[in-house]
């Protein structure tokens, strides 16, 4: 297995309705809209709990400003680093790597991309970026990805080119990266951007077995750009990430990762080498 620069990255012919807005924003829709209006009903003082651990499960609320949620970003493409409000389409976050500039993301995130195609917003919220606009300088995809678009492969990293001699983990900070975890052995937390909002949200359950190289988590309002969400567990490390089965899944209210295993190992290799 080899990471790959964009340019050796093929354009899908189709994708499924859950996760990318760029091609289909499924809050137009009656039901979505009412889950999105349901989302921020509920109070930051419930997710404050979750973020800490113990706490109320599979509740999803707009995610607290906190050291933790800032290394969650939002990805855009790169026409709109001087507007990006309204632009975001899905999200990533940003990992320990020796150089201090690598995030991690969904593969569907950053198939048929190009080198400097994307930019990396971490902390996005309200139309700003307060730790800086990250251009995405190249893309470590899976060979499962990206010679068959596998679901079973649906992770990737990314390189952000460095700001001032300073990389992208010393503007946020980031998480370990870790394999080989057994699904549901902690609750996880799930932090990412719906297109349709302007500010994270946050929900945390127990992860439990889909397949042998799937896992899912129960939480509602988790709709399209949120594929590429960390999920981060007690220890703070990213143990999942939203995608794999149908691109993260087919409803709003059940996602989907990849088991992190020895594939996503070489890849995160591939990356920080």
């Amino acid at each position: 297995m080899t990471g790959r620069p964009f340019s050796h990255l093929r354009r899908p012919q189709w994708v499924p309705m859950k996760r990318i807005s760029r091609i289909s924003r499924r809050a137009t829709s009656p039901l979505c809209a009412a889950v999105v209006l349901l989302v921020p009903a509920l109070t930051s003082a419930s997710l404050a709990n979750a973020d800490d651990g113990p706490g109320p499960l599979g509740v999803t609320a707009v995610a607290a400003d906190t050291a933790q949620a800032r290394k969650v970003g939002a990805l855009f493409d790169a026409d709109r680093r001087s507007s990006l409000a309204g632009g975001h389409f899905c999200t990533a976050s940003v990992v320990y790597s020796p150089h201090r500039n690598l995030i991690v993301t969904a593969a569907h995130c950053l198939n048929g991309s190009k080198d400097g195609d994307l930019i990396f917003a971490p902390g996005y919220r309200d139309g700003r970026a307060p730790y800086g606009v990250w251009k995405v300088r190249r893309a470590f995809l899976p060979d499962g990805w990206a010679k068959g678009q596998h679901e079973d492969s649906d992770v990737a990293f990314a390189v952000v080119a460095n700001k001032g001699g300073k990389g992208v983990e010393d503007a946020v900070g980031g998480n370990p990266f870790v394999t080989g975890m057994a699904t549901g052995a902690t609750a996880v937390t799930v932090t990412g951007y719906p297109s349709t909002r302007e500010a994270p949200v946050s929900c945390t359950n127990r992860p439990t077995v889909h397949s042998r190289t799937q896992q899912r988590i129960d939480c509602p309002g988790l709709s399209g750009g949120t594929s590429g969400s960390p999920w981060v567990n007690g220890d703070k490390a990213v143990v999942g990430i939203l995608g794999g089965h149908e691109k993260g899944g087919s409803t709003d209210d059940i996602s989907y990762s990849v088991v992190f295993g020895a594939e996503a190992a070489e890849l995160y290799r591939d990356a920080t080498g």
